[in-house]
């Protein structure tokens, strides 16, 4: 069996006193996109912030079986990991085009200078993003930001894409949109962790999903089968959700 690219071994995470995630247990494989789902609250962004190395950490980190022992910011992006955070903090006064080459700030300076080829690709998992290249980000719609914060992410050509809430405030049609380009990107060798709050969205393009409730997985297990999980049709998919694990 292959070692997992991100394993978690009983990871916790804190506020000062205040215990925000207990001792969870999460993986994710080479080339698999695995969602993170559950209520407000939960502790979902803190989970991926905590990866990040934006927030202190118990409990051991792995990367492709290299044990992280305090992870930071730099040390994840060195080791292949990008963040999308929920608020996507793009530059508003800055083009698409210099948007994305921020993105490709790293692999520039540790002397890796093919950020043209590599927005090349970009534009074709997001061809929008190539019409809009000199406007301001500012000025795009709420779905064209999303897809620059996830463009920008992927200049960093990273192994692991951490996506926190990429439907948030986007119009269904967009969130299909969107999550449709996120589920392609395994065929780029890029594996997804997925934060949603749309459950429903979220299970449809991953392989695995967790649930967590109050800083603790309560439920885990391949996509579909949580997507047929009483429980979870009863609390996250409501009469929608029912429908379709009947279909």
């Amino acid at each position: 069996m292959s070692t997992p690219l991100l394993e978690l071994p009983k990871f916790s995470v804190f506020y000062g006193t205040v215990q925000a995630i207990h001792g969870i247990e999460l993986h994710v494989n080479e080339g698999e996109i695995v969602t993170v789902i559950g209520p407000n609250g939960a502790g979902k962004t803190t989970l991926l912030n905590a990866i990040m190395g934006l927030l202190p950490s118990q409990g051991g980190l792995r990367l492709a079986g290299d044990a992280i022992a305090r992870p930071s910011v730099e040390a994840m992006v060195r080791h292949g990991v990008a963040l999308v955070p929920e608020k996507r903090e793009l530059f508003g006064e800055m083009s698409v085009e210099d948007n994305l080459l921020l993105g490709g700030f790293s692999l520039w300076r540790r002397g890796q200078r093919d950020q043209s080829a590599r927005m090349k690709e970009i534009f074709q998992i997001f061809p929008r993003l190539e019409e809009r290249r000199a406007q301001m980000s500012s000025t795009l719609s709420g779905g064209e930001r999303q897809m620059l914060a996830i463009g920008r992410a992927l200049m960093s050509r990273p192994r692991l894409l951490m996506l926190d809430e990429p439907s948030l405030g986007l119009a269904p049609l967009i969130v299909r949109e969107v999550l449709h380009t996120v589920a392609a990107l395994r065929r780029t060798g890029v594996s997804v962790l997925l934060v949603e709050q749309n459950a429903r969205a979220a299970l449809n393009v991953a392989d695995r999903g967790y649930v967590l409730e109050m800083g603790e997985v309560a439920a885990s297990g391949d996509a579909d089968d949580l997507m047929h999980d009483q429980r979870v049709i009863d609390t996250y998919l409501g009469a929608g959700g029912a429908r379709a694990a009947q279909g």
